[in-house]
């Protein structure tokens, strides 16, 4: 039996054309998308799970220098785990069907207002922060250099690539924003 809150069973679908119903019936799949990004979210975990194992374990011998990377390292898997959430909740709440968590303690704050607007600059401020660890891990590791028994894994140009990439990151979330608050209509903002 159909759920009653179900667009896709509703009457108003039922009368519609076929290729209408089809066109809005294809949102579905997209389902599969979400559901391998869910995958992708537990391979995230595990690699946590390793890397926080390896800290534990290795923490007496590790430097404040490593230890400081591995856990630079966990706060990068950390944001783009968060990224994927976004990506996944917000995705199919905006382009697939509703979730209807309207009332439910666990709700997120920002679900209630999400749209592919606000997604957009979500996801560009998760990718500046993403961007941004991956950055001083390669600033810090490109200080170690000059160190005996180490091989240089970093060039002067590849840094300089990478910082200039990350400017960018930042330049397209500001056009975004400045392009998003262009487009809403005269004294409403977020």
């Amino acid at each position: 039996m159909a759920h009653s809150g179900d667009p896709t069973t509703s009457p108003e679908l039922a009368a519609m054309r076929p290729l209408p119903a089809l066109i809005f019936s294809s949102r579905w799949l997209q389902l599969p998308l979400y559901l391998g990004l869910i995958v992708a979210q537990c391979v995230y975990v595990f690699l946590f799970l390793k890397e926080l194992w390896h800290l534990v374990t290795h923490a007496f011998d590790f430097s404040e220098q490593q230890i400081m990377l591995v856990v630079l390292g966990l706060i990068d898997v950390v944001m783009i785990s968060n990224l994927l959430i976004m990506v996944i909740v917000g995705g199919y709440e905006t382009f697939v069907s509703r979730l209807r968590l309207e009332g439910h303690p666990d709700q997120p704050e920002w679900l209630s207002h999400v749209n592919a607007s606000v997604l957009k600059i979500k996801l560009a401020m998760a990718i500046i922060g993403i961007s941004s660890i991956h950055l001083l891990r390669t600033f810090i590791e490109a200080g170690n250099i000059g160190i005996v028994g180490r091989t240089p894994n970093y060039t002067e140009t590849g840094v300089l690539l990478q910082t200039l990439i990350h400017v960018v990151f930042i330049l397209s979330a500001i056009g975004i924003a400045w392009v998003d608050r262009m487009t809403l209509p005269a004294g409403k903002g977020h």
